[in-house]
């Protein structure tokens, strides 16, 4: 998907259109999650600090994330790409792999499919996409960021070479900031140098990956696209704009995330045995604590109670000690529909079920926080 988060705020809002659109962290801490394209012209990219995106381009909105309004976005675009194919990986709520090869008899050729799915995700969503259209993983990976946005690039088997070798080496998964300088000092560019080059040069700086990096360069990728993988993990987190030491504020916060990251486990009809809770001091060092529930829940106030109890702990030995960034997760993720934990071996109680749902509902309907705890009215933004 092109600008995600961005292109999902100017379609919500259409005086947002043909403007500059940050979303991100607006405190001094703030980091940029996405960046228009409109904004990209100005040198705006993902992972910069606000403060630096909105010197670069003062005249963008800047917004903060609506995490629950892209999810829903996303699951419409990946409900089209299921209509064509089973074999759907996510990478990302706005990324994924498709491996059409049983569907061509039914949609045609690939290049047909790749046109229909970018014309119904336009229809359906009002958003645009860039596919690659590859025969593996990695060109075609390559190909969705040769023409954004709203492109199509097919990389064809005999066009590899002239499509990869004009690259510059950091493309290729794997070469980072520590490994591209070493490879620039021997000389080594772009992708087609890497290929060519010959493997007792690269052996020194790439080590037992050499032969790996050179298979990429050559086109290779032999990866299946693995459907469905299962969720390991939820998790919420935030670095406040500054250090918080309030106990009441904290616990706001805590409360705030378990009630995100249970709406996101009855969404997927999941149940979580463990919860973790990670705290940044302002030393930046960082402390988890995590503990096992007695039976799965997805219940808020269950999840809350563990996680309010792990953070107590670690209070115990740190009063008044600056929190810098506070998360809360679960893990052991169970099907709900197939654990027998539903069956009735649940810590929570048919009232609190009951409740998560009506506030689920009113949720959907009205916005994320339209129903809340009474707690999370005292975190300050």
């Amino acid at each position: 998907m092109d600008a995600f988060y961005a292109s999902v705020e100017s379609l919500d809002d259409p005086s947002l259109r043909g403007s500059p659109v940050i979303v991100g962290g607006l405190g001094p801490r703030g980091v940029v999650a996405a960046a228009s394209y409109e904004a990209r012209a100005f040198g705006v990219h993902s992972a910069m600090p606000m403060s630096q995106a909105r010197r670069r381009c003062p005249r963008a909105a800047c917004l903060r994330p609506r995490m629950e309004r892209y999810r829903k976005k996303s699951a419409e675009v990946f409900q089209i790409f299921r209509s064509f194919t089973p074999l759907v990986e996510g990478l990302s709520l706005d990324e994924a792999f498709l491996d059409v090869t049983a569907s061509l008899r039914l949609f045609g050729g690939s290049r047909e499919i790749a046109a229909e799915i970018k014309e119904r995700i336009q229809a359906e969503t009002g958003l645009t996409a860039s596919v690659g259209l590859a025969h593996n993983k990695f060109l075609a990976k390559l190909a969705s960021d040769a023409q954004k946005p709203d492109g199509l690039v097919e990389v064809e088997p005999g066009r590899v070479h002239a499509f990869l070798d004009p690259m510059p080496i950091a493309r290729l998964w794997g070469i980072g900031r520590r490994t591209e300088p070493k490879l620039k000092a021997l000389g080594i560019l772009t992708i087609g140098q890497l290929r060519r080059a010959d493997g007792s040069v690269l052996q020194p700086v790439l080590g037992k990956r050499s032969e790996h990096f050179q298979r990429l360069a050559q086109g290779d990728d032999d990866r299946d696209v693995v459907p469905g993988r299962p969720d390991k993990s939820i998790s919420h987190e935030v670095t406040f704009d500054t250090d918080r030491s309030a106990r009441a504020e904290l616990l706001a916060e805590l409360q705030r995330q378990t009630e995100a990251v249970a709406r996101r486990l009855r969404a997927r009809r999941l149940l979580a045995r463990t919860v973790t809770v990670k705290i940044r001091d302002h030393r930046f060092r960082t402390i988890t604590r995590s503990r096992s529930l007695r039976a799965c829940s997805d219940n808020t106030n269950t999840l809350y109670r563990m996680a309010r109890a792990l953070f107590e702990r670690w209070r115990e030995s740190h009063r008044n000690t600056p929190v810098r960034l506070l998360g809360m997760g679960v893990s052991g993720l169970e099907d709900a529909e197939k654990s027998a934990y539903e069956q009735g071996n649940r810590l929570d109680s048919s009232s609190e079920q009951s409740l998560d749902r009506v506030a689920d509902d009113i949720n959907r309907r009205f916005g994320d926080d339209a129903l809340t705890h009474a707690q999370t009215l005292r975190r300050k933004d």
